[in-house]
């Protein structure tokens, strides 16, 4: 491979850097990569021409994705025209991407924004892999999207992007006295006391500041019609949503088994040197399952690529909040989330929010881009 780094760098690679890679048969796209599928930080991975809907959900583990397919599947159905994704029912679709990684680039995958934000839980599956969304250094190989819609049907279609792919060398994830160096040039949070052992801890505000009319998030409906995925800005709030108003103790029950979009109380900006990722705060702590769609990219929040919020200390992270089995009260401020940081190899052409379509730069308590503002 030609990447221009040297072996001790280590880093996620940037947008021209996945550009070689494909180039170099890194990875193999069936289908030319479209012009914004490539990121700051990662590539939009694309859904192939068939589905398969299968019994349950799994891990190949020693074996190939394909025969579990085949000793799982119900049926199959074509998407090159569209067809509906249900909610309740798992389904695995081959990715018009595959990979032949090199022996020393290793690949983490994610949902997108704003797949994360309809409750359409979505992993990446590889052959013989024994965790999602971790792709091993080195793999040769087809890649799947396990799909699975919680609440609102969905439409797709061939080449339809509901999950996102980063490629990284070695390990750089920043520890707590380099991410505090990092925050005292650039200012990762807007908090002056905030916790950054093992990365940024992120709260969720239900002050009900950042909502117009007092709204602290919105509750998602049950029994809805379906969602185009590729449709912007096409469907009405209230018949999707039940916007949730802040409490005089500024807290907020959680039903079970329902599925909420909250926003962060801090602001948080991601420099263009480098990339971030939400992860779970502590299982221990809640019983609920906070953001599923967890990447940000150089760029995000930041003044450089007009990032910052109104309060001109970069945007807000949107929370995607799903309960378990019991009630439980979440209350204002409480941390539901780590921010971890990692550096790039090298600095991104262009910047989350410079130009590429970015959808939630600068933004708020913000619903996915199908719903009407």
């Amino acid at each position: 491979m030609a990447l221009d780094f040297a072996l001790d760098d280590k880093g996620i690679l940037p947008d021209r850097m996945i550009a070689q890679l494909a180039a170099d048969g890194g990875i193999l796209p069936s289908i030319e990569f479209q012009p914004d599928q490539i990121q700051p930080a990662s590539l939009d991975l694309r859904l192939g021409e068939v589905a398969y809907r299968v019994r349950a959900s799994f891990l190949p583990g020693s074996t190939t994705v394909a025969r579990r397919i085949d000793e799982l599947k119900l049926h199959e159905f074509a998407l090159t025209d569209g067809a509906v994704l249900e909610t309740g029912c798992v389904y695995i679709v081959p990715l018009l991407e595959s990979l032949a990684l090199p022996d020393d680039i290793s690949a983490a995958a994610n949902p997108k924004s704003s797949t994360g934000r309809l409750d359409v839980f979505t992993r990446v599956i590889a052959d013989e892999m024994r965790g999602f969304d971790r792709i091993e250094a080195g793999y040769h190989g087809p890649l799947y999207a396990e799909i699975s819609p919680r609440t609102f049907p969905v439409l797709v279609r061939e080449g339809s992007r509901l999950s996102q792919i980063r490629f990284r060398h070695g390990h750089a994830q920043l520890d707590s006295v380099a991410l505090r160096e990092l925050h005292a040039r650039e200012r990762l949070v807007d908090s002056d006391d905030a916790d950054m052992n093992d990365g940024i801890a992120v709260g969720v505000d239900l002050s009900g500041a950042l909502g117009a009319g007092g709204i602290v998030g919105y509750r998602a409906k049950r029994h809805t019609g379906l969602i185009d995925v590729e449709r912007r800005a096409g469907y009405q709030v209230l018949d999707f949503w039940e916007p949730m108003q802040a409490r005089p103790d500024r807290s907020l029950i959680l039903d079970p088994n329902e599925f909420y979009i909250l926003a962060s109380k801090e602001a948080v900006q991601v420099p263009p040197g480098y990339a971030a990722e939400m992860v779970p705060f502590d299982p221990l702590v809640g019983e609920f399952r906070v953001h599923y769609a967890g990447f940000f990219d150089p760029g995000f929040g930041y003044a450089g690529s007009g990032g910052k919020g109104s309060d001109g200390v970069g945007s807000r992270a949107v929370l995607e909040v799903r309960s378990r089995e019991v009630p439980f009260i979440l209350e204002h401020g409480q941390i539901v989330g780590r921010l971890v940081y990692e550096k790039m190899l090298a600095m991104p052409e262009k910047l989350y929010g410079q130009g590429i379509g970015s959808n939630y730069q600068a933004q708020s308590l913000k619903l996915s881009k199908h719903f009407k503002v």
